[in-house]
């Protein structure tokens, strides 16, 4: 598909997610405190009304997500002054210190280029099982929805092979690879 297509397909989607009766968005100080809420475990959130399409971003680590998903950020909200974008960066939390770096935004140039179209959120794994992330993961995208944003990017922390949950969470998954990944066969293990 390419990436000028990956663009042109999610530019169509949100475009079509969008409808008249836009909800006004949340101030950003109360959308942080929700999603901050539902990493703390408060799960009575109100009912979504309002889908927006979602692009996962996977791949090893030091492979150039942070990269790519700052360099997507910037087209989209420069090519489409009208859409908001959501991004939500997810780092792994060290075993030895139980903290996490949360380092995606050090390479996220698109923040400060349109702070106001654009929400960036670093969440970490926090030691959670897979199944507890993904439905944290979950929520967190529902509250995003709801409070108006046109598209969301999921950009997940350093996989391996067992990890394919990002197709479960994602409208659309993006596998990021350095040149030496190995064979083609390597992608149909881990379901991209």
């Amino acid at each position: 598909m390419g990436l000028e297509g990956m663009i042109e397909f999610m530019m169509d989607e949100a475009r079509k997610a969008r409808t008249t009766d836009h909800p006004a968005a949340f101030p950003l100080l109360e959308l942080s405190r929700q999603i901050s809420l539902l990493e703390e475990g408060n799960d009575s959130m109100p009912e979504l009304h309002r889908k927006c399409p979602v692009l996962g971003i996977t791949g090893p680590g030091g492979s150039g997500k942070s990269s790519l998903t700052d360099e997507l950020s910037l087209r989209l909200l420069d090519q489409n002054p009208d859409i908001k974008l959501a991004v939500i960066a997810v780092d792994p939390t060290r075993k030895k210190t139980g903290g996490a770096l949360l380092g995606d935004r050090i390479r996220m140039n698109s923040i400060t280029s349109f702070p106001e179209r654009l929400y960036f959120r670093s969440i970490a794994t926090r030691g959670d099982q897979p199944e507890a992330l993904k439905e944290r993961i979950k929520s967190i995208q529902s509250v995003l929805q709801q409070a108006g944003y046109d598209l969301i990017i999921l950009e997940t922390p350093g996989t391996g092979q067992e990890d394919s949950s990002i197709t479960e969470l994602s409208d659309r998954s993006l596998y990021v690879m350095t040149s030496e990944y190995g064979a083609p066969s390597q992608l149909e293990k881990i379901a991209m």
